[in-house]
């Protein structure tokens, strides 16, 4: 597909993650106040690596679900991580045109289902199989760029049926990053504020924007993960909660309870030693670096 799909569905993704994360907002207005420039580096997704019958027939709900998306939107696989304390697996995937169209990495992981404890696997089948919605499997159909991008659009939404208030509980108990998908599925769980590109001295750098969104009152993580030697720094704002539907286990009637949707994060890239007296800038992601940002989502 053309790249300005790409750069119309992250658009649209980034307008209503932005109404959800309102420190989003603050950092935009921030940086624009101060003449600079608002740029992503990176959007973060989340899914479930377990097979399950849908409308369409068997899927696999993790990466590869997901990857068949954006690899379809001219995306390709160029770096993996693993966390095996936490049983997740993720992905990068960068755009070959990339610079030309401004477009974001991709960050997607999973959570290894078959990995759980039986009783914890069993309450995210049972809540996840009852697809209810066309899964999308992207073809080359022959319609406008926007049906296109309103069909893509829908893939990043929680295809699945409201879950159960305990199985939601009870699975938080064990992995908060498998509570978590239950209940926003696909949604966007973070885009990523790239401070290379802000391009003004107010916030010339990782450091002074933390402390300047801290000082615009938005709760941000204690540290800095990564150092310059490693050519990735990263920090993020808390999560924000909202108020999230799920079935009251005694009623079976939709309540409401809060929980934890996105955080906004913010990095910077240096440059690294390739090779001998040739650097380039950082252009992966460092696995310590994400499995603590895999944490600013604990309720």
């Amino acid at each position: 597909m053309k790249p300005e799909i790409s750069c119309r569905l992250w658009e649209l993704l980034w307008q209503e993650y932005k109404t959800r994360v309102n420190y989003a907002q603050i950092y935009e207005q921030m940086i624009t106040a101060a003449g600079g420039n608002i740029a992503n580096d990176h959007i973060a997704f989340r899914s479930l690596r377990m097979v399950v019958d849908s409308p369409q027939g068997e899927v696999n709900l993790g990466v590869n679900y997901l990857g068949q998306i954006v690899e379809s939107l001219g995306y390709l696989p160029v770096g993996e991580y693993i966390f095996p304390q936490t049983h997740l697996y993720a992905r990068h995937y960068r755009h070959p045109q990339q610079v030309e169209f401004d477009l974001p990495k991709l960050f997607i992981s999973e959570l290894i289902v078959d990995e759980l404890p039986d009783n914890t696997a069993q309450l995210i089948y049972q809540t996840v199989s009852q697809i209810q919605q066309q899964l999308i499997f992207p073809s080359q159909p022959e319609t406008d760029d926007e049906s296109i991008i309103q069909q893509l659009r829908t893939a990043f939404t929680r295809p699945w049926q409201i879950p159960l208030r305990s199985a939601v509980e009870t699975v938080n108990q064990v992995t908060q990053y498998g509570a978590w998908v239950l209940l926003h599925g696909y949604a966007v769980n973070h885009f990523t504020g790239y401070i290379n590109r802000q391009n003004t001295s107010s916030y010339p750098d990782i450091d002074t924007t933390a402390k300047g969104l801290a000082n615009l009152g938005v709760p941000m993580k204690n540290e800095i993960e990564g150092d310059v030697t490693c050519g990735l720094r990263q920090t993020a704002t808390a999560a924000v909660k909202e108020m999230v539907t799920v079935i009251d286990d005694m009623s079976g009637e939709k309540i409401q309870i809060p929980w934890t949707y996105a955080y906004y994060e913010i990095a910077q890239r240096y440059l690294v030693e390739i090779t001998p007296g040739k650097q380039e800038l950082f252009d992966a992601f460092l696995g310590a670096n994400a499995k603590q940002l895999f944490e600013m989502t604990r309720l």
